[in-house]
This record gives C-alpha cells, sequence and structure tokens, in this order.
C-alpha cells in the first residue's frame, strides 16, 4: 500500500454553480471559442508549440479509490516551464499588433517571429507584474515579437524567478510589499509612462487584456479534449483565478452539462477565491498574501475571472503550507511505478488538493470522487524556483527528470 502525505484542507461548495446553466453572454464577452479559435491559430504557429503531456498516475489512483488520475503536465510548455506562456506572450503579440496596426499597417504573426517588423516593434513597451512565471511569459513575447518589457516584481520573488525573467531581456522593478502592491505600481507607471498594460488581473470585469491573457489558457483545455480523456472532475489551480476561469469556461460551453466538476485549489495564506466564492462576491485577504506556492500568492480575484467562476467553479479547497512540499515530493518520487514529475511549489497544488480531498471521507463523499472519478489534474509548473525544488525535494530538478527518463 502507497504510504501518502496527510493534508487536511478548507472546503466551500458554490451555491451558485448549476450543471443546467447555460454558458451565456456574460461569460461570452470574456472567454469564448471563437476567441479560442484565433488563440489557437496563432499560437499554434510558435516555434516549439505542441501539447503537453498528460499523464497517467495509475498506482496514486489505486492509492486514492478513483478510477484515474491524469496529470497535465505544463512543465513542458514552450520552454517556459510554466502554463503562463500560453497567455502572456500571446496577449503581447495583441498588443503589438494593435498599436502598429494604428500606425500603418497591422504586421503579421510571421514578420514578427522572422524580425522583419522589429524595428517598429522596439516602439512598443509591454510593463506586467508578477509573482513569476506571467513576468516571463511576457517578457519571451516580447523579446520574441521584437518589443521592450518592464516586469514588476514584489519583494517575495525569488532571485531565480528574477533571473529567469531578465534573461528575455526584460528591465526589472522591485517593489516592497506583496503581489497586489506591484500590480498597483505597475499600473501606475504603465498609465504615466505611456506603456502597455500586460496584466492578468484586473478590478474591471470588462478588462481586455486579461481576457487575452486567459483565452491563451485555453488552449490546455482543448488539448485535454483532444487526448479523448473524459474527466469528471478537473483540480486546477487559483492565484487571481485566471487559469481556473479559463478551464471552466472552456469545458462549459464546449461540453455544457457533461463538462467535469471543477475544483478550484489554492493556498489558506492566499485564499481570495475561496473568500470570494464563500461571500457570492470578490472579497480581497487582509494582509500578507507571501505563501509556499509563490506564483498563487495573490490576495484579489480578477474581476474577468469571477465573470466565469461566479457559475462555473463548482468546489474551493484552501490549503495549509505543508501540502505543496508533500506533493512535490511525492510527484518526484514516481512511487509505485507511476511517472516521476517534476512539480514545482504551484505546480503540485492541484494533486495536493486531490490528496486532502481523498483523505476526507466527507469531501471525498461531496466531491463524488469514487472508484468512477476520472480526476485531471493540472500540474501547473515545474522547477521554476531551482533552489527552492532542490532544497524541498533533495535533488536538483534536473536528476529528477533525468530519473524519468
Amino acid at each position: 500500500m502507497m504510504k501518502l502525505p496527510s493534508i487536511e484542507a478548507l472546503h466551500v461548495h458554490n451555491r451558485s454553480a448549476t450543471r443546467d446553466r447555460p454558458y451565456g453572454d456574460a461569460e461570452r464577452s470574456v472567454l469564448s471559442l471563437a476567441g479560442f479559435r484565433t488563440a489557437r491559430a496563432e499560437i499554434a504557429s510558435w516555434p516549439g508549440y505542441r501539447p503537453t503531456p498528460l499523464l497517467p498516475l495509475p498506482s496514486l489512483a489505486r492509492a486514492l479509490d478513483v478510477g484515474a488520475i491524469l496529470y497535465k503536465d505544463e512543465a513542458h510548455r514552450l520552454g517556459m516551464e510554466s502554463f503562463k506562456a500560453l497567455g502572456g506572450a500571446y496577449a503581447v503579440l495583441a498588443v503589438i499588433k494593435r498599436r502598429l496596426a494604428a500606425g500603418g499597417t497591422e504586421p503579421t504573426t510571421c514578420s514578427l517571429l522572422d524580425g522583419s517588423r522589429h524595428g517598429q516593434a522596439a516602439s512598443v513597451t509591454v510593463a506586467a507584474a508578477t509573482d513569476g512565471n506571467h513576468g516571463r511569459s511576457v517578457a519571451w513575447g516580447a523579446q520574441m515579437f521584437g518589443a521592450t518589457a518592464v516586469i514588476y516584481l514584489h519583494q517575495n520573488v525569488s532571485p531565480d524567478r528574477e533571473r529567469a525573467i531578465a534573461r528575455y531581456g526584460a528591465r526589472i522593478v522591485r517593489v516592497e510589499g506583496g503581489y497586489d502592491a506591484s500590480v498597483r505600481q505597475c499600473a501606475a507607471d504603465a498609465e504615466a509612462n505611456g506603456w502597455e498594460l500586460v496584466a492578468d488581473t484586473s478590478a474591471d470585469p470588462a478588462a481586455a487584456i486579461p481576457a487575452l491573457v486567459m483565452q491563451g489558457y485555453t488552449l490546455i483545455a482543448e488539448e485535454i479534449i483532444d487526448s479523448a480523456a473524459r474527466p469528471t472532475h478537473v483540480f486546477v489551480q487559483a492565484g487571481v483565478g485566471g487559469l481556473a476561469a479559463a478551464m471552466a469556461a472552456h469545458f462549459w460551453e464546449r461540453l455544457g452539462p457533461d463538462r467535469p466538476r471543477i475544483v478550484v485549489v489554492e493556498p489558506i495564506k492566499a485564499d481570495c477565491v475561496f473568500r470570494t466564492v464563500a461571500a457570492g462576491r470578490p472579497d480581497p485577504v487582509p494582509g500578507d498574501t507571501d505563501t509556499f506556492m509563490a506564483c498563487l500568492a495573490a490576495g484579489e480575484i480578477s474581476a474577468p475571472a469571477w465573470v466565469i467562476l461566479r457559475h462555473a467553479a463548482d468546489d474551493v479547497l484552501a490549503l495549509p503550507e505543508e501540502a505543496a512540499p508533500a506533493a512535490m515530493r511525492l510527484l518526484a518520487e514516481g512511487r509505485g511505478g507511476d511517472p516521476v514529475v517534476v512539480s514545482g511549489e504551484s505546480g503540485c497544488a492541484a494533486i495536493a488538493g486531490l490528496l486532502a480531498a481523498c483523505q476526507s471521507a466527507d469531501l471525498r463523499t461531496h466531491l463524488g470522487l469514487d472508484a468512477n472519478a476520472v480526476v485531471v489534474a493540472i500540474g501547473s509548473e515545474g522547477a521554476t524556483d531551482p533552489a527552492t525544488y532542490e532544497r524541498v525535494v533533495g535533488r536538483p530538478a534536473h536528476l529528477v527528470a533525468g530519473a524519468a527518463e
């Protein structure tokens, strides 16, 4: 019998989530199948694009007494080691095209990728605040398409994550305070300097750029559908809620009442989605949101994401800090013959949430986690902070990954 780490979670059920509610105009104004088709056509043309692996974890499924567990491994996404590669860079591309079109002729994606329009694109400066992965995607996109990037980091972002962003030529601005302070400072400076704000969050439900970022993420859901997997449940991380909203929206519009149950997972220290679902309205986290699950350290839900999650998130789990290191080690060990997985502090949160849910008789029953359950856990990142990964797992990520080959 596989020995599993003991994890407890807080749980709230979304009383506004209903299976028979149609995907409506309000939701479609944020994320839509039409928008997905545009995003897929663009992103699929980028060098290195391919679907990320959907790894079966049969031994863990037997240990948890569910039908199947499939791990969507975003550590292999476009060399960025994170699902964020799909969103920030896509929004950067859209911003550059819009700005250059206003000054003459809209460039093609090909002309930006091959560098022939980089001279004009260099006039565009994009700015973003980040816990690490979104800023890395924005910086990568700016470099790939010829723009300039300024990335704002709060005081808790690790040196490894800062170096990973700076590697793409971005100028780094450090901000005192947490993630939400960096978001506010970045927005103010972007307005003052005439920069394009490529934010993945907004207090405005109609904000276009965060919606573009989320639209890029919907490719993950379509890849799951294309794989012929038919999940009954999707466990997915929330920071500001963008990834969770993208998953929920795409499955909802594509599959209607046959969509999987969406279980959102976040740290107790940054439980803005949990609080919002419980209150039925946006409810920010008071005080410090510094969490080991560093890329989920958000104190305020994104308003465009809430448009979707209000009726599409079925349940939310909030995890204690010790849940993530335990899940990182479990995945790295490849127990019982399961594949070895390199998963970072935030990437493992969906698996940690599933472990907690299956270890609670009440939660297992409420969520319907039985022998017929097919669970997809979103592995949102790899070892994006190599030093932290090695400290927790006891081996560098490349050695763990090498054991998987």
